[in-house]
């Protein structure tokens, strides 16, 4: 591969990493719940895009295959049962969150760059993408969980908590691409695991409570 191929080749998935953290904040800020799974499809449309692109430059054909069930599953199945969810809980606007949308995004910045730079100060090298990508997944996944830490409504957190899976993903791409098929598969189905738990969760909180907020939950502790 010649070095503008090369160069091509990183500014290609620099930019496809940065899109998918550019979508975790947008998160933090989407006022509704619909807008959140919207966000969270298009992430995960990403993510089998680079894993895709990856298959093609790189010539791993395993990859074609995590990328079609990552976009069956991640960005048709997962927001259609939440989009259905939704529905039938009657719910569009997101719970409030623990501070205001500025300070989260602040919060989510600091937390962001102090994972970039930590795991940039490593150097690790990877034979599949560029080493800022793993600098990159890791601020995807901590912002997540700020997501899911400062939002008070269980589909807030289970968006966190499936938008961190999309961070594993790319720095699993980052580390470890050459993982048998069947070993990144079975992350793929863990998350579909994941998926009906929160499901049934979220359909029993509202039943219980009628509403999708984790504030009453919250006064159990202690």
């Amino acid at each position: 591969m010649t070095y503008s191929a090369l160069s091509t080749y990183a500014d290609v998935t620099d930019g496809l990493v940065v899109l998918v953290l550019l979508c975790e904040f947008a998160m933090l800020r989407a006022p509704l719940l619909r807008s959140q799974v919207r966000l969270y499809a298009f992430e995960s449309l990403l993510v089998s895009v680079l894993a895709a692109y990856v298959a093609t430059v790189k010539h791993i054909d395993a990859l074609y295959v995590l990328a079609l069930l990552s976009l069956l599953l991640k960005v048709i199945l997962v927001p259609w049962l939440i989009s259905r969810l939704l529905r039938d809980a009657n719910a569009n606007l997101a719970g409030s969150s623990v501070v205001g949308v500025a300070s989260s995004i602040l919060i989510a910045v600091v937390v962001a760059a102090f994972g970039f730079f930590v795991v940039g100060s490593l150097k690790i090298s990877s034979r599949a993408l560029p080493t800022s990508a793993l600098g990159v997944a890791v601020a995807v996944i901590l912002v997540a969980f700020v997501l899911i830490v400062l939002r008070t409504d269980v589909v807030s957190q289970a968006i966190g908590f499936f938008s961190l899976e999309n961070g594993v993903s790319i720095a699993s791409l980052v580390v470890a691409f050459g993982l048998p098929l069947v070993v990144e598969v079975a992350f793929l189905f863990d998350l579909l695991v994941a998926v009906v738990v929160f499901g049934v969760i979220m359909r029993v909180h509202h039943l219980r409570n009628d509403t999708l907020s984790t504030t009453d939950l919250d006064r159990l502790r202690g």
